[in-house]
């Protein structure tokens, strides 16, 4: 009997590696960050992370229900979304608020434009500007570390400012972190006031590591972004190194370099389009944080690469395979 070759349609390698896994591999490198906010913020930060992956899992679970569509909470992609969200608002934001933002970035940024893989937003970063932009004095009401007891009694009524406030001040910002007794130790590793997604960008650059160990996300976005901001901050603020130091530690750049900005829905699919899209997210980053009027720019850039990144999809390709030059 003749023996014959079947060719099936690409791809022809399979990989164990499906949402299921990815989305558990982020949410583990998340979780090193997630307790060193527990740990500063005491139960306000258990109990917006509770409430915010309430919202994200519940409100697509409820949603699919609604509409006899198979559920996919399975997937964890729902999880990361809600931890994400967590990350992004302070722990004092009410319980409410915070399943109002899971369900916004479920049911309007990512189940209305087809589920998972088809919505141009990252859902986290959409929800928490729908969130800023209704609740602006709940968004910006930074508790200072410490400030709640282990039972969420407040302890310290005094809010706290963010070192990008005192950072807005341009290279005179350094000296009132250091009025302020706020220090760079202070910001690597998480002991001061702000978002969740401020708390010890030491441990969330473990955590992007640790995903690059996994082959989940590489180094081209995070490196590319954070090398941006640096340069740009170093030369806006009059070649001034300390305080571009202090910017990458600043707010939630860690956070949105390894972990935001890497998303594979938002983020381009070829190298070179990659650059591009982490170098102008970075140019907007500094921009916003020197000259805009709101101290973070870090959420507002990335969400607009992720509109950028189907024009980068369709003109910045990799030069196919044997491909002869015209």
């Amino acid at each position: 009997m003749e023996n014959k070759l079947i060719v099936s349609s690409s791809p022809h390698i399979r990989s164990n590696e499906d949402t299921s896994y990815i989305m558990k591999q982020v949410t583990i490198a998340l979780l090193p960050a997630a307790v060193a906010g527990i740990y500063f913020f005491r139960l306000s930060a258990l109990s917006a992370m509770f409430f915010c992956i309430l919202g994200t899992v519940g409100s697509e679970f409820l949603f699919q229900k609604l509409l006899k569509k198979e559920s996919s909470i399975g997937d964890y992609s729902a999880v990361v979304t809600g931890l994400l969200l967590a990350f992004n608002v302070p722990a004092s934001l009410p319980w409410w608020m915070c399943l109002l933002g899971g369900a916004f970035a479920i049911i309007v940024v990512k189940l209305l434009f087809g589920g998972i893989g088809n919505n141009f937003l990252n859902p986290a970063l959409a929800s928490r500007a729908f969130l800023l932009a209704s609740f602006p004095v709940a968004m910006t009401a930074w508790t200072a570390p410490g400030a709640t007891n282990w039972i969420g009694k407040n302890i310290d009524a005094v809010s706290s400012a963010t070192p990008l406030s005192f950072l807005k001040q341009g290279a005179d910002g350094v000296s009132a972190l250091a009025q302020n007794n706020i220090s760079l130790t202070d910001m690597i590793v998480g002991n001061i006031g702000g978002s969740l997604g401020e708390t010890s960008a030491i441990l969330l650059i473990l955590g992007g590591i640790y995903l690059m160990y996994k082959g989940i996300i590489n180094y081209v976005i995070p490196v590319a972004y954070i090398v941006t901001v640096f340069i740009l901050t170093f030369l806006f603020s009059g070649f001034d190194l300390t305080f571009a130091i202090y910017q990458l530690f600043a707010g939630g750049l860690m956070l949105g370099a390894f972990f935001m900005l890497t998303d594979y829905t938002t983020s381009p699919m070829t190298k070179k389009a990659q650059i591009i899209y982490a170098v102008v997210a970075g140019v907007l980053t500094a921009v916003i944080r020197m000259y805009g009027g709101y101290p973070e720019g870090v959420s507002y850039s990335i969400l607009l690469v992720n509109v950028l990144t189907p024009l980068l999809d369709k003109y910045v390709k990799n030069r196919v395979f044997g491909e002869v030059a015209k």
